[in-house]
């Protein structure tokens, strides 16, 4: 659920890959492997994230709770709000889109 919540975060603020990857000092390439979930950013570029956005990385992390969800009692719970909220951002992400195109 983490690469979601970070290409949300950037669509959320408008940026595009290129832009975002400038500004993380990442190339292009690696931002789209993490976005897709091809890669796992590491601890050191969620704070450039944190950073960029202006938000905790302990914010950031909230979204990457699937990892955990089996070792944590009462993490499934946290995992499905966090499901609902990406859900919500990717609905946002749409009509903003479809507003844009109209």
């Amino acid at each position: 659920m983490l690469n979601r919540a970070l290409r949300l975060l950037r669509t959320y603020h408008q940026l595009t890959q290129v832009e975002l990857a400038g500004r993380l000092e990442i190339s292009n390439t690696y931002l789209s492997e993490i976005e897709t979930g091809g890669k796992a950013p590491a601890v050191e570029l969620l704070k450039r994230y944190s950073e960029v956005f202006k938000m905790p990385v302990s914010s950031i992390m909230l979204f990457s709770e699937a990892m955990d969800a089996e070792r944590k009692p009462g993490s499934k719970l946290r995992v499905a709000a966090a499901d609902k909220i990406l859900r919500l951002l990717e609905w946002f992400e749409v009509k903003d889109a479809v507003k844009k195109n109209a």
